[in-house]
Parts: C-alpha cells; sequence; structure tokens
C-alpha cells in the first residue's frame, strides 16, 4: 500500500490553481469581477496571443493600500468575507479568495494599485505566487494587473491550450458575458491592439446588448420584465422568428453575476413552445436580482452555478413573463397610422428613422431601447429600459409592481366554425366557446422541468378573445398563388400565409377546446400497417387518439383499422396523420403526456387547414386576415411566422421612386 505524503504548499497551490484558472479566459472572468467588486467604472481588458503571453485588466475602483495588497496574493484571503455567516448572504462577485492566489501561482504578475485618497500608489511584482519586488510608485487611482507567460511553470496544462484564435475568441467571450452582467460600467476589450467590443456604461440593458451581440441579434429582442416579492426580473428575449441554431445566445444574470442554469434555460424555452420551430432556441439577455439569502452561489469552484431557495418561483416568474411578453409582440407593427404618428422621434433622429423601415419595436435600433409590445389599443409611449443596479432587498420602499398580465386570467375566445368553398359542409373541428371552455390555463402551461412537478408548474394565460384587440382598417387585395392572402393596411402590404395561419387557428381552438372532438365515421374504414413499438405506443396513447377523434381498433397481427376520424379532418388525410403522430412520439424516446398531447395537436390542426393551392373563399380569407391583423395569430404551432409586411417605402425603393 502506497505511503500518504503531504503536499508541499507549492504542489497544493498548482492543483488549486487548475481548479479556478483553466485557460486565460478564467483569468479574464476572474478578474474582472475583482475590477466590478472595487466599484470601478470603467474597465480596460488587453489581451496578446490569446491570453498566454499577456492579459492586463485595469479599472478605476477603489484600489489598495500597500498593507492589503502585501496580503492579496495569499490563498484564501479576502475583502469581501469575514466569518461563515457571510456565506449566507453574498453580494459580491468573489469571496473565495482563491483567484488571485490560483493565477499567480502559474505566472509572472505585475501590479500596480492606489487608493484615491492617497498620494502614492504600490508596485508588485510576482513569480510563481511569490513576491520579487514591491516599492512605492506612481500611478492612476485604481488597479492595473498584468499577467504574463500563464501556466508557464505547468506545461502539461500549457500543452492543452487551443491556439491562440481559440483562446481568444474564448477570452472575449468571457469579457462579453461579464461586461453584459453590468451595463452600468463601461468596458473596453483590445486584442492585439484592436478593439473588439466598447460598452458605454449608461445603464442602459438596450445599449449593452447591441454593443456586445451586435445589431443582428439586438434588433430581434423584446423587452420582458417582471417581479414578485422580493425578485425582480428584467431584460430582453428574441422573437420566435428570429430562432438561433444553439442556446450561446443565452445569458443569465443573478445579482448582475453570469450563470449557467438548467431551470431558467427550461422555463425560457417552455414559454417559446408552439411557437418557436424545432431544432431552434431563443436568444435572452435575462437579469433576475434576487435577496442574497435566497440564493446559493458557493456550488461551483468558478461560480458558474447557482442555487435557488424557491426553484418554483424563479421558475414561474420567468415562464409567465416570457409568456406574456410573446404574446403581446406585435408581427404588424405600425399598421395602424402613419409612420410619423406612430412613433414620434425628435427632430435630429427622425430623418434616420424615417430611412430604417426595420427600426420597429421589433427591429429596434442602436438610437432606441426596443419598446414594449402593445396589447389591446393601449396609447404606444416610447419607453427606455434602464438596468437597475440598486439590489430589490435594499429598495424595500419601493413597492413591487407585478408586470401586467401576470397571474390574471383571461376570457377564452369564442369558436366560430371555420367555413370555405371546398368545407362547408364540414362542421368545425373546435367547439370550445367561452360558455362552456373551462376558465383555467391550458395544459401545456403545466408542463415544467425535471424539479418543478407538472401539476404545480406555472399557469398559462390564454389566449386572448380576438374582440380584445384593436383590428386596423383593412382591405383584402387577393389571393397570390392560391397561398397568400394581400392585405392592404394604411401604407403597408401584408402577405399572409393562410395555411399556416389557419392551422394556428385550429391548433388553438384544439387548445382551448375541453370537449370531446366530434368523429366522422369512415365509410370504407381504412387499415394501417404498424411496427410492436407503434402498436405500443398506440396503447399508451390511445385514450389521447379517442379524445381527438380518431377511433383506432387493433387488427390482426402488426395492424390496425380506422374507423373514425376527427370530423374537420379529410378522410385520405387520416392515415397519414396517424402515421406522422407515431413517428414523433417514436422519435421523442418516451414523452410525457403533455408532449404527446401537443404533437397529436400539431398533427390534427395541420391536416385539418386549409392548404396552398385550395381556393378558398372571400370570407374564410377574410376571418383568416382579422385573427392575424389583431395579433393573435402570429406563428404557426411549428414556428414558421404566418406573415410578412411590405412597406410602401420598401416598394418605392424597389420601382426607384425614391433613392
Amino acid at each position: 500500500m502506497p505511503h500518504i505524503n503531504l503536499l508541499s504548499p507549492h504542489v497544493a497551490d498548482l492543483i488549486a490553481a487548475g481548479e479556478v484558472v483553466e485557460r486565460p479566459a478564467s483569468v479574464i472572468k476572474e478578474l474582472m469581477e475583482n475590477a466590478f467588486d472595487a466599484g470601478a467604472k470603467n474597465v480596460t481588458v488587453e489581451i496578446r496571443d490569446g491570453g498566454a503571453t499577456m492579459i492586463r485588466i485595469t479599472d478605476d475602483g477603489c484600489g489598495m493600500a500597500p498593507e492589503d495588497a502585501g496580503i492579496a496574493f495569499l490563498r484564501h484571503a479576502t475583502s469581501k468575507l469575514r466569518d461563515e455567516h457571510g456565506l449566507e448572504a453574498i453580494e459580491t462577485m468573489g469571496f473565495r479568495g482563491e483567484a488571485l492566489a490560483a493565477i499567480s501561482a502559474v505566472s509572472h504578475i505585475e501590479l500596480y494599485t492606489r487608493r484615491p485618497e492617497d498620494t502614492e500608489g504600490t508596485y508588485m511584482a510576482l513569480t510563481a505566487g511569490d513576491i520579487d519586488e514591491m516599492e512605492p510608485t506612481g500611478c492612476p487611482a485604481g488597479t492595473s494587473i498584468c499577467v504574463r507567460d500563464l501556466f508557464f511553470n505547468t506545461p502539461a496544462r500549457l500543452k492543452f491550450l487551443k491556439s491562440d484564435r481559440s483562446e481568444a475568441s474564448a477570452c472575449v467571450q468571457a469579457g462579453l458575458r461579464c461586461a453584459l452582467g453590468r451595463p452600468e460600467i463601461s468596458v473596453r476589450f483590445l486584442r492585439d491592439g484592436k478593439e473588439e467590443f466598447f460598452t458605454p456604461g449608461d445603464g442602459q440593458m438596450s445599449s449593452a446588448s447591441y454593443a456586445l451581440l451586435g445589431r443582428e441579434i439586438a434588433s430581434t429582442l423584446l423587452p420582458v420584465q417582471s417581479a414578485d416579492e422580493g425578485i425582480r426580473l428584467q431584460g430582453f428575449i428574441s422573437s420566435p422568428a428570429a430562432g438561433r441554431g444553439n442556446r450561446s445566445t443565452q445569458y443569465f444574470y443573478v445579482n448582475g453575476r453570469f450563470i449557467r442554469s438548467t431551470l431558467l434555460q427550461t422555463a425560457l424555452e417552455q414559454a417559446y413552445k408552439n411557437t418557436l420551430l424545432t431544432g431552434r432556441y431563443p436568444a435572452c439577455v435575462v437579469y433576475l436580482e434576487i435577496r442574497p439569502g435566497a440564493v446559493d452561489v458557493n456550488v461551483h469552484p468558478a461560480k458558474i452555478e447557482v442555487k435557488f431557495t424557491d426553484e418554483r418561483r424563479v421558475f414561474n416568474l420567468l415562464y409567465q413573463a416570457a409568456r406574456d411578453t410573446l404574446l403581446g409582440e406585435n408581427r404588424i407593427a405600425k399598421a395602424e397610422t402613419p409612420e410619423e404618428e406612430q412613433n414620434p422621434v425628435p427632430a435630429e433622429t427622425g430623418t434616420a428613422a424615417a430611412e430604417n423601415p426595420a427600426a420597429t419595436p421589433e427591429n429596434a435600433g442602436p438610437a432606441a431601447a426596443p419598446q414594449p409590445a402593445p396589447t389591446g389599443a393601449a396609447p404606444k409611449r416610447e419607453t427606455v429600459y434602464e438596468y437597475v443596479s440598486a439590489p430589490l432587498w435594499k429598495t424595500a420602499a419601493e413597492p413591487i409592481q407585478t408586470a401586467p398580465g401576470v397571474g390574471t386570467v383571461l376570457p377564452r375566445p369564442q369558436a366560430e366554425p371555420a367555413t370555405g368553398p371546398v368545407r362547408d359542409q364540414q362542421p368545425p373541428l373546435g367547439f370550445g366557446t367561452a360558455d362552456n371552455a373551462l376558465p383555467e390555463a391550458d395544459a401545456e402551461a403545466r408542463e415544467n422541468s425535471a424539479a418543478i412537478p407538472p401539476e404545480t408548474g406555472p399557469v398559462e394565460n390564454p389566449v386572448q378573445d380576438v374582440d380584445t384587440f384593436e383590428v386596423p382598417d383593412h382591405k383584402i387585395v387577393g389571393e397570390a398563388l392560391k397561398t397568400y392572402i394581400i392585405v392592404e393596411v394604411g401604407d403597408q402590404i401584408i402577405l399572409i400565409d393562410k395555411h399556416a395561419a389557419h392551422e394556428r387557428m385550429n391548433f388553438d381552438r384544439l387548445k382551448a377546446n375541453r370537449q370531446p372532438i366530434p368523429v366522422q365515421q369512415l365509410l370504407i374504414p381504412q387499415t394501417l400497417r404498424v411496427t410492436a413499438e407503434e402498436q405500443g405506443l398506440l396503447e399508451e396513447y390511445g385514450a389521447l387518439f379517442e379524445e381527438f377523434g380518431f377511433e383506432i381498433e387493433p387488427f390482426g397481427e402488426n395492424a390496425v383499422i380506422l374507423r373514425g376520424v376527427p370530423a374537420d379532418m379529410l378522410p385520405d388525410d387520416a392515415v397519414p396523420a396517424v402515421e406522422e403522430i407515431l413517428e414523433h412520439l417514436r422519435e421523442g424516446g418516451t414523452p410525457d403526456p403533455m408532449s404527446a398531447r401537443d404533437e397529436l395537436l400539431h398533427t390534427v390542426a395541420c391536416k385539418a387547414a386549409i392548404k396552398a393551392g385550395w381556393n378558398t373563399g372571400t370570407a374564410e380569407l377574410e376571418k383568416i386576415a382579422r385573427e392575424v391583423l389583431s395579433g393573435r395569430v402570429k406563428y404557426c404551432p411549428h414556428g414558421r411566422p404566418v406573415s410578412a409586411t411590405v412597406t410602401r417605402k420598401e416598394l418605392d425603393k424597389l420601382f426607384l421612386r425614391i433613392v
């Protein structure tokens, strides 16, 4: 049996450094957080050769006295924690007292620091954690720390660094995450002498989002905000039409700290259910202000993960706020009034705004923060979303206002039969009315993450009655290619995909309906061959199929027979619909009942919708157009937008009437 050896302090420091300093980006994160804790208003970050050669971070914070600088690089030396009681309510970014010690153990460091009230500062030079030189010097107030030759004494770690380009990209991303969490601090990032980004530090979330995420992402963001007792949520989420291919543009912050949270990620993505294309993900910048005692940030060496004492409340707050924002999104922007009356701007910016028709509440540029989406006929007003840096738990005198719509149960829409020359003889697919529908939230909203039991999950507001929305004056110009409804609204042309819009209308009626769907008996029953796995799925979810109008019976070995289908579905679509539903269920593994119900609803709504290429009557086109123009129908259940807008100005430019 090998003997137990007591490691030397040097080896212990190297091991500890490996937990905190994984790569140059880790150094950026730790030192920027130290600058923020020091009360800096301006922070400059410089890197060379991907950060392996040099990292310098300069701030104008409180600086350090000579005696504090002398012990700052010792392990577990910190100014942010005094005893174990401090762990119960951590209000600073750092607190472990390990960052400087870990970084200095694997690099050469030069430090300049001075407090504003001191006449001279302090210079220190360290190698592998040992102080080589320390003397008074002249320097600006604040702190400048330069880290050189990272991992010079740990060749194994140095060998696993990626290319300079990859490491530099990781450093920029780390700096971006830190800067995005503190809009009130101006951050400049220089890479090999070239500026990568700069934030103005004006405290406006929209300014930071635009500067750091770029025009493409920032122009798709919708404001989201809400509050509950002791919790405040604010930030932006992306329009469903601007879904991303991955989750790399999801930024969650708790008390200014960037975190990774499966809980928040699930809450956000659940809010987008049935509005986002499969395989696409929303972007977001979400800030949570919560009492320090209600969140534990001491669960990860890099402080990248946290735990909430009341996860359900946090989940519900984000879920409901995101749902309210998405339901209030205005896809038909500025359709009611002329452009100059809709969005008044100062004289000096009016020309620029007029030349940019994309600068709507949905596509705001850097000159103005994204506007809250209008609901109903509420007056439009300009709102600047400013990051509230004052902790919520220190502003108890201010009443907490819950965001409009949160927790409000709205009346269900009055179902109306969909009519048209092709299907006038068939009964409507949905039968829920305001009289017989249950005044409770959709079953979909009871879905939740694994940590949140579905029966007590968030409550989703049902779709508002179309009568509560203002339908602008419009004219049906006609139909193009038997697919797109052409509607004239003010100085805009709205193109509506009639199949996608009608599919969403069907889907919403089915979701709201709590009565059995009428069944049409097939004159000639249809046989469907199934595998053993599909037969098991039909047995497991047989009640759902029956609820939505499918009468399916076993028919010998590896076969079933369809005797009835939903009343609004063409008989020829019955077998393909069942096959499609089974395919979705099989690909999803063992889905929960709510997911299975949605898959069935998607397919039934799609098969029952009018199709591209069909002749559709004027009354049916008018009904679809009113649903879309009212704002009730924005996306099909699969996430595709149902409408597109072309302004007169865009047409005039196309025909060179204006340049």
